[in-house]
């Protein structure tokens, strides 16, 4: 297959300089998050398959830092806002206000209008503000006042909220739910990593010492590479098996949509790249089938009765589920 080309800032993109550049990513987070090199792929594939990222975990595990992170490997606008009940839908999209010198109302950008926008805790919102973000999730875009006004690109949204202290909160609709590319959680750091993150802060915020290693240009290039990366009919296929599975498994009230089908067919294309291959293989979408599916699915009543979760439904429908053979990989070759 002759070599693709695209136009980043630096010359022409390639596989081989996708994976080189995705690697920097990893390595350049990894300096302040340490030891959650796995999420942070994660949660790269996510910003460069065009999605969005729910996290879910305790305070003080990193969330907000790897928001930070990413937006400055990246070169990216960036912007935070701490959801309460009182929060109002305008806080977020923004609003028109008035223009002394015209005397007209001109319209007042929110946080919302950044390339990486990081909502903390978000299920301290109440579901008129959840809404206000579904629009700019979904379509890129926010109206207000019945004019649409575009968002930046790329526009990635990363949401936290804590599994403690539920009272006075607001869980997110299923239709949000399934608008989130993956759901994580960072977990507490090991021994050595944390270690390292005390060493890391010894002369100040490890956060402020890092930079960009890839401009927003290249971050654009390598977003649309990724959607040129070769997906085969049995590897479609063997997606849309696993979803329609989810919908006849018995412990299943609701399965997955085929918003999470073209979810996994996205984010596999982006595990293909970063690994300098030019085709998706069954593996790649072995891997991503818990983040992707695993919020979007609900257990019915007598499955919560028995104590299943939906981690073991997942586990139990890949192994019932097969995978096609004499799928192997290939790496892109030429520059």
């Amino acid at each position: 297959m002759p070599p693709r080309k695209r136009a980043p800032a630096t010359g022409l993109l390639t596989g081989q300089g996708f994976a080189e550049r995705f690697e920097l990513m990893v390595s350049n987070i990894g300096t302040v998050l340490k030891g959650k090199d796995d999420v942070v792929r994660l949660s790269l594939t996510a910003l460069l398959a065009n999605g969005h990222l729910l996290f879910e975990d305790y305070p003080g595990t990193g969330k907000t830092m790897l928001a930070r992170a990413i937006s400055e490997t990246v070169s990216a606008t960036t912007s935070r806002i701490q959801c309460t009940p009182d929060l109002l839908p305008a806080d977020i999209t923004g609003s028109p206000v008035l223009d002394r010198k015209t005397g007209g109302f001109v319209f007042r950008p929110g946080p919302v209008f950044a390339n990486v926008f990081l909502a903390d805790e978000i299920n301290r919102a109440t579901p008129k503000t959840q809404s206000a973000l579904l629009e700019a999730m979904a379509e890129r875009t926010v109206t207000v006042d019945g004019t649409t006004h575009r968002l930046p690109a790329p526009f990635f949204v990363l949401a936290t909220e804590n599994p403690i202290e539920l009272a006075g909160t607001f869980p997110l609709p299923e239709a949000q739910l399934d608008r989130f590319l993956f759901k994580l959680k960072l977990g507490y750091a090991s021994p050595e990593a944390e270690v390292e993150v005390l060493l890391s802060h010894r002369t100040g915020d490890a956060i402020d010492r890092i930079g960009p290693v890839v401009s927003l240009d290249e971050l654009v290039a390598m977003m649309d590479w990724a959607t040129e990366v070769t997906i085969a009919e049995p590897v479609v296929r063997y997606i849309v098996d696993l979803c329609q599975a989810t919908r006849s498994e018995p412990s299943l009230q609701m399965g997955a949509s085929s918003r999470a089908a073209l979810a996994l067919m996205r984010a596999a294309r982006v595990v293909a790249a970063s690994q300098a291959r030019d085709d998706v293989v069954p593996d790649d979408v072995r891997l991503l089938v818990p983040s992707v599916l695993s919020h979007r699915l609900l257990l019915t009543p007598d499955a919560l009765l028995r104590d299943e979760t939906v981690e073991d439904v997942v586990a139990r429908l890949l192994v019932q589920v097969k995978a096609p053979l004499g799928l192997a990989a290939r790496t892109e070759r030429g520059a």
